[in-house]
């Protein structure tokens, strides 16, 4: 593994903290693991919030370096420590724009509109209260947007021609959580996600995020 022996990656138990972990599996970097899990009190301690006054998971450190976002994190591990062979990072500027724009269609559009606010009305109603009609939309919302990027990746493998990227990667942790959601994927998004599910450092940062546990099946 590639020394990088100051970092440490907060959190785990969720798509969000499976993220730099993986990337770190992916790149085969050193890091430390504290796998504190969100809203289980050990993100409320004094310690923990002067290193992140958010008070949420995942956190990177890295030296006197804190990120508190995880496609920060994942970002800021490929461009310091990734080399040739690993996650695809474009060199040109146009190709790192197309990057960039899928990971925020999905963060965006998956993720934080409607994954997350289906996970906040559905999973945790005793914080946010409950709103069926919230989490219907999102629901509806969400399969949307399955739709189109299937529609756009139609039989290819990765998001990018360069190959398997920090787009793959967020897209994956997405489809894993509609899956948990018992979401219908298009079918390109079903082969999509079992062959990437099935990459090495996935299964390693799986195991090491959610305990021994299988990923959910399509």
């Amino acid at each position: 593994m590639q020394t990088a022996a100051s970092i440490i990656i907060w959190g785990a138990g969720t798509m969000r903290t499976l993220r730099p972990i993986w990337v770190a599996e992916e790149l085969g970097l050193r890091y430390e693991h504290r796998p504190i899990g969100p809203r289980t009190g050990e993100t409320q301690t004094a310690a923990y919030t002067r290193l992140n006054p958010k008070q949420k998971v995942p956190l990177l450190q890295d030296g006197d370096l804190a990120l508190t976002e995880s496609v920060a994190m994942c970002r800021y591990l490929i461009e310091r420590y990734g080399r040739e062979g690993t996650l695809h990072w474009p060199a040109d500027t146009i190709r790192r724009a197309r990057l960039d724009e899928w990971i925020c269609y999905l963060y965006g559009e998956l993720d934080e509109t409607s994954l997350y606010v289906m996970r906040r009305h559905r999973d945790l109603p005793d914080i946010y209260g409950a709103a069926p009609a919230a989490v219907s939309s999102s629901q509806a919302y969400a399969a949307r947007h399955l739709g189109i990027i299937a529609s756009q990746l139609g039989a290819r493998d990765h998001l990018l021609d360069g190959g398997f990227s920090l787009a793959d990667l967020v897209l994956v942790t997405c489809l894993d959580w509609a899956v948990h959601y018992e979401f219908e994927l298009p079918s390109a998004l079903v082969s999509y996600r079992a062959q990437h599910t099935e990459r090495p450092a996935y299964r390693a940062a799986f195991a090491i995020n959610y305990g021994r546990r299988s990923p959910p099946e399509s």
